[in-house]
């Protein structure tokens, strides 16, 4: 072998092909056995733990931008809400002016259907009263004729007598 002549070369340097290859199996078994039980485990939770951390992250981002969206999505329902209730308060505003307007309108024509009423009966009293006096007028007519004349008339004479004297008045 190239190497195992000790008198020469790396040999006087202290360097033993055999324990060379030896060590180099030993550093490969361990490496191997490193890799497999220790790196490999280690490297598959970092794994883990980077996908879990990613993926919190994404939901973390999901998550804010469903809130933003949600926030946005609940002003738009209160702005509508808000404006449905304007609309719903101008509407009854509306309503209420409408209905005192026809209270109003209700309560000028009774107001006038109770001073037509009071007309018609202060004209009807009108003409009973006219009615009555006149008939009165007639009786005061009839007893001052028949003190005048000292007699008594008929029925029939005093109301000929009473109409023309009415008649004569007017």
């Amino acid at each position: 072998m190239i190497f195992a002549d000790s008198s020469s070369g790396l040999g006087t340097l202290g360097f033993s092909t055999s324990a060379f290859i030896i060590q180099l199996i030993t550093f490969v078994l361990a490496f191997w056995v490193i890799k497999k039980f220790a790196v490999t485990p280690i490297v598959k939770m970092l794994n883990e733990r980077r996908k879990a951390i990613e993926d919190g992250v994404s939901l973390g981002e999901k998550l804010r931008k469903e809130a933003l969206d949600m926030e946005e999505k609940v002003s738009k329902e209160l702005s509508a809400a808000r404006h449905k209730a304007d609309e719903i308060i101008d509407e009854a505003k509306e309503t209420a002016r409408s209905a005192v307007k026809a209270g109003e309108e209700d309560a000028v024509k009774k107001a006038d259907e109770i001073i037509e009423d009071a007309r018609n009966k202060t004209k009807q009293e009108i003409e009973a009263a006219k009615i009555k006096l006149e008939g009165e007028i007639a009786n005061l007519v009839v007893d001052a004729t028949e003190v005048l004349t000292k007699e008594k008339i008929d029925i029939k004479k005093d109301a000929s007598l009473i109409d023309q004297a009415l008649k004569e008045a007017k």
